[in-house]
Order: structure tokens, then C-alpha cells, then sequence
């Protein structure tokens, strides 16, 4: 390919005749200098991840009082999986997290695995007082016991609520509330509130498909309707469904959109969530539309979205990994990242309806400019080569209908490409080179690719890179790679170059600021 030829030699330039700015000095905050608080290799700076030990699933997001919550799947002694807790993080912005005390621990019925949170306003509960209204959590309890010994019935849902907006929780005595006779994959409830119905709407996962229950007061639950048996992927098991309504962008219309997570079955291999565009009438959903994925990189599974939003919005966050190769990836102190947290929105062209994926306002703020241009005209390649790009994002707006390509690299020979090809109208992106690899086969893989649909009308691109990953966004969001890279030295060279002689509009090269060594 053209780019490789050129790459071997324009990667040795220093500054590029294009380069539109000197280099700023990063500073780093007098405080921090001598520590290595959030400093070791790898380390995300703007991504939330845990000061130490095993990380995966986001579970119980919900906002109360000014504060987004974010529970998660937490192992506090080890970086590879084991009994599972609710680790706890707390934010006024879901940009910088304050780490809070293990909110759940296992207890006589097992491990503390995926769930959700509701604040209930209402009582319904019964845990309330007059002056605080519950938080209540809903999981799922694993039995590891039950597990070894061959039983299916080793999985139940359990409650617990907390009168302090999640510092403090109480189990609830009448755990389980929804018991299993013989369902081996029972797990990861998430609850909301069905207006309509004046009633509590469950999604549970059960295998291959999803089951809904309904509930007055969270305790008491029958089951409503399935869905799933034959429809959507089915190459591994379904986890860490998501129902919630929103209105397609531009209209009055609403629409409900449910999120599966499949483990394996993606289409690039391994951990994946697809998703359908339906209608819930309060018992049962339906969908006449073919699944589809919110994610074509590798590394974005059992991602769930916020209940209880100020603003009505569905925030996301998504676990950034995949369990083809979670538990050995090269860390050594913690295990495990979060995505930027992306806001959900709807859309529709034709008769299709799709969702975006698109980071928060809120994480603007972490950006400070490096770089500009209002038109590049690739008649040539474009180079910018920094000290450290992993701390950094690229924006610029280009037709969909031209070919362009854009690595990131550095002088050992490492390095992540992304490709937009009209004439096979695919997206694509290629990390086997990205740096170190070989801790499992199946982490480098084969190149990634996504159909597109190279109208002729400008899109934005955003490149978001960190310490160790890459989140590209195409369309604000509309096409989405997640993925991890761990490169030896940080990517110092970015090169864009075209076969059609694209044209880059409003480019920026931003900064990015750590959320974690910060002066704030």
C-alpha cells in the first residue's frame, strides 16, 4: 500500500514542511512530580480506570444529587478475575472520578456480578424514610459452589439499597428475588421505571435471549414476555442487556433501543454489543429491523447507559476489552479501562434507524489546542511528529466519498492505521503492528473492518488516543473502532495521505489533560 512506502521514509522527518505549529512543553504539576500516582506504563490518563486490581463490567450507572455514579466488577486482590465485587466511583462531570470504598461484597449466596441502580423516588421499595429516598441496586449473585458442582441453578438476582446516595448499603434480607431452577447464563438485570405502567421493567439475560419482568416495589417480580431466541447474533452467550426509549433525531417519532451484549459472537472477533431498534408496550418488545453493532473495534463489551439523567440524555460507558485476551494484556499494577463516556442519540435515514455514539461535552474540557488548519488539500502526505501522541486527539472533517488513510506511529517500527476506502466501502483499522501484541494470539487479529456508506457529504473524523488505547469516532459516531494498543514508546509520527486527494477541513490537533495529575 502507498502509505507503507511512504511511512518508511517521512517518518523520519522530524518537522514536517507542513507542520502548522512549534511543540508546547508539557508541564506537569509540582505535586505530582514525585509520585507515580496514575504514572506507571500504559496507564490511561483521561479514561477511568481503577488505582489497582481487576476491573471489568460497568454496572448500577445512575445519577443522584449532582453526582454520576459508576459501579463496576471489581477483584480486590488480584489483575486477573476472581470473586467479584461492586467497586464505586463518583463524578460531578463523568470526566474526573473520585474513587470511593468497595460498595458490595460477596456474601452466603456468591460472587456480586453485573447489574444495575435506580433512585426510587417513590418508595415502592419500602427501604425509604421520610428524608431520603433508596438507591437500590439490582445484581446478580453467582454461587460458585453451585457452579463447580455441575447445578444450573447457580445464578440469582439480589438487592441492596443505600440511604447515604451510595456510600453506605444494605442487603436485602429477602435476597434472592428472582430465583433459578435450571438456567445456567441468568444474569445482569437492568432495572427501570415504566411510567405507563406505573411499574418496574427488568431486562435479564437468560443464555441465548432476554427475559423482562415486572415489579411494583423491586422485591416482587413475575415475567412479562421473552425476546431474542431467533433473532440477532447467537455465536456466544448474551449478557448486559439495556431497554430505553429515545426520539429519533429531528422528529417527534420515539423508538425503543436494546443493547445485548454477546460473548463471543463479535464481528471482528471475540467481545461485542449489537443492538435492536424496536417497540416496548410495557410486557414485550419487538423488533422487525436486523441487529446491529454499536462498536466495530475490538475492545467496547457489556457497556450500559445511565438511569435517571438530569437532562434525559442515555450517557454510556463501556468496559474497554474483550475476553479473548482481557486478563493478560501487559499492565502489571491494574487490569482494565472504561471508554470515554459517549452520549446515545437516535437516528433514521430511510426506513433504517441507528444509533450514535458520541463523547460527552464534558470531555472538551480536557482539550487544549496544539494545532490548526482550516483546509489541507492531500495532494501530498501531511505529517505532524510530537514528543507523545498518546495524549492527544485529531479532528478534521473530510468527504466520505474519498479515500483516505491515517497511521499513527513511532520510531520503533509500531504502529495503528485507519483506513476510510469508498470503493469497497469499508472502514478499516489495522493495530497488528500497534506495539506489544504477542500476549495472546487473538489480540492482534486480522485487519478490522465496518461498512460505510461513502455519501458524498463532509464527516467529521476523531481520533481520541491515550496511554493505551484508540477510540475512533467517523460521523459523530455513527461508525465507531474502540480499541487497546500498548506501543513500547509512545506514537510520536501522524501521517494522513490520500489516493484521491482528499481535502481535511477545520483540522485540530488537541491536547489532552490528564484527569488524574492535574492542577484541578
Amino acid at each position: 500500500m502507498l502509505y507503507r512506502l511512504l511511512l518508511s521514509v517521512l517518518l523520519v522527518v522530524s518537522l514536517s514542511c507542513k507542520q502548522n505549529s512549534e511543540e508546547k512543553t508539557e508541564t506537569i504539576p509540582e505535586e505530582v512530580k514525585t509520585t507515580t500516582y496514575y504514572q506507571e506504563k500504559f496507564r490511561p490518563q483521561f479514561h477511568f480506570s481503577p488505582p489497582e486490581k481487576w476491573m471489568n463490567d460497568p454496572n448500577g450507572l445512575v445519577y443522584n444529587d449532582g453526582v454520576y455514579h459508576l459501579f463496576y466488577q471489581y477483584y480486590p486482590e488480584d489483575i486477573v478475575w476472581g470473586p467479584m465485587h461492586w467497586g464505586h466511583a463518583v463524578s460531578k462531570d463523568m470526566v474526573y472520578w473520585e474513587h470511593k470504598p468497595i460498595a458490595l461484597y460477596p456474601d452466603e449466596l456468591g460472587y456480586i456480578f453485573s447489574g444495575s441502580a435506580v433512585m426510587d423516588d417513590k418508595n415502592t421499595s419500602g427501604f425509604g424514610t421520610p428524608a431520603e429516598s433508596p438507591m437500590v441496586a439490582i445484581y446478580t449473585y453467582h454461587l460458585m459452589e453451585g457452579e463447580k458442582a455441575g447445578r444450573n441453578d447457580f445464578q440469582t438476582q439480589g438487592i441492596a439499597y443505600s440511604l447515604d446516595n451510595g456510600d453506605s448499603w444494605t442487603t436485602y434480607e429477602g435476597n434472592p428475588v428472582i430465583g433459578n431452577k435450571d438456567i445456567r447464563d441468568f444474569r445482569d438485570p437492568k432495572v427501570f421505571w415504566y411510567e405507563e405502567s406505573s411499574k418496574w421493567v427488568m431486562a435479564l439475560v437468560a443464555g441465548d435471549h432476554v427475559k423482562f419482568y415486572g415489579s411494583h416495589n423491586l422485591k416482587d417480580w413475575e415475567l412479562l414476555s421473552e425476546f431474542g431466541r431467533d433473532v440477532g447474533a447467537h455465536g456466544g452467550v448474551w449478557e448486559c442487556p439495556d431497554l430505553f426509549k429515545l426520539k429519533v433525531e429531528g422528529s417527534e417519532e420515539e423508538k425503543w433501543v436494546l443493547y445485548v451484549s454477546i460473548n463471543p459472537g463479535a464481528p471482528n472477533g471475540g467481545s461485542g454489543t449489537q443492538y435492536f431498534v424496536g417497540e416496548f408496550d410495557g410486557t414485550t418488545f419487538t423488533s422487525e429491523q436486523e441487529h446491529q453493532w454499536i462498536d466495530l473495534g475490538r475492545d467496547n463489551y457489556a457497556g450500559v447507559t445511565y438511569n435517571n439523567t438530569p437532562d434525559g440524555k442515555r450517557t454510556f460507558i463501556g468496559w474497554m476489552s474483550n475476553w479473548d485476551y482481557a486478563q493478560v494484556t501487559p499492565t502489571e499494577v491494574w487490569r482494565s479501562a472504561m471508554t470515554v463516556p459517549r452520549d446515545v442519540t437516535l437516528h433514521k435515514e430511510g426506513e433504517q434507524y441507528f444509533v450514535k455514539s458520541y463523547p460527552v461535552e464534558a470531555f472538551n474540557s480536557l482539550a487544549s489546542e496544539i494545532s490548526s488548519e482550516t483546509s489541507i488539500t492531500l495532494d501530498e502526505a501531511f505529517i505532524v511528529r510530537r514528543e507523545n501522541l498518546n495524549s492527544t486527539e485529531i479532528r478534521f472533517d473530510v468527504n466520505l466519498s474519498k479515500r483516505i488513510d491515517l497511521v499513527l506511529s513511532n520510531d520503533n517500527d509500531e504502529s495503528l492505521s485507519f483506513t476510510m476506502d469508498p470503493e469497497s466501502k469499508a472502514l478499516k483499522v489495522d493495530r497488528r503492528g500497534s506495539g506489544l501484541t504477542d500476549f495472546e494470539d487473538r489480540f492482534a487479529g486480522d485487519i478490522q473492518t465496518q461498512s460505510y456508506i461513502p455519501a458524498t457529504k463532509n464527516a467529521e473524523v476523531r481520533v481520541i488516543c491515550d496511554a493505551s488505547s484508540i477510540e475512533i469516532f467517523v460521523d459523530k459516531g455513527r461508525y465507531i473502532f474502540t480499541n487497546q494498543v500498548f506501543p513500547q514508546s509512545p506514537y510520536t509520527n501522524l501521517l494522513i495521505l490520500s489516493d484521491d486527494e482528499a481535502t481535511l477541513s477545520n483540522f485540530q490537533l488537541n491536547q489532552l489533560t490528564s484527569i488524574w495529575n492535574s492542577n484541578e
